[in-house]
């Protein structure tokens, strides 16, 4: 019997799992959101596109949002769309790299609470903080499925 080619294997991929369309959906729609807004930010670094004052980063290393905004950019926005496409092709790192979107969110919520402060109007700041628990714990959850993480 001759190997399968690569249209062939294409047709007879397993279909994606609840864990990994999760991890796809929000992958993209995390995203999606911070290429926007590191745009914004990169190209309006002083509050010109998006009204935040630069005087909130008094006391951070930075003296406008360009350097954030590039961050926001590439880190939370390019990366997630990445750990998407490697989801969607069956890639075997995609269930650490759903687990580490979430944790960079995280992180990333973190710094910018205690650079800048909370803030609930408009409520991002917890939206984003809660859409990092549940992308983190959809990780862990394709973690533990394919059997590369377990709590003894």
């Amino acid at each position: 019997m001759s190997e399968p080619n690569g249209n062939e294997r294409a047709l007879t991929r397993a279909p994606l799992g609840g864990l990994a369309a999760t991890a796809i959906g929000l992958e993209i729609l995390l995203g999606t959101g911070a290429i926007g807004g590191g745009l914004a930010l990169m190209v309006g670094p002083n509050g010109e596109i998006l009204p935040l004052p630069v005087a909130a980063l008094s006391g951070s290393p930075f003296s406008n949002y360009f350097v954030p905004g590039a961050v926001l950019f590439t880190v939370i926005g390019l990366g997630p769309l990445a750990a998407a496409v490697l989801a969607w092709r069956r890639h075997s790192a995609a269930p650490l790299l759903a687990f580490a979107t979430g944790v960079a969110l995280l992180i990333w919520l973190v710094v910018e609470i205690a650079v800048v402060g909370y803030s609930s109007d408009p409520p991002l700041q917890a939206l984003y903080l809660a859409l990092g628990v549940v992308i983190t714990l959809v990780g862990v959850g394709w973690l533990r499925h394919t059997g590369r993480l377990r709590f003894r």
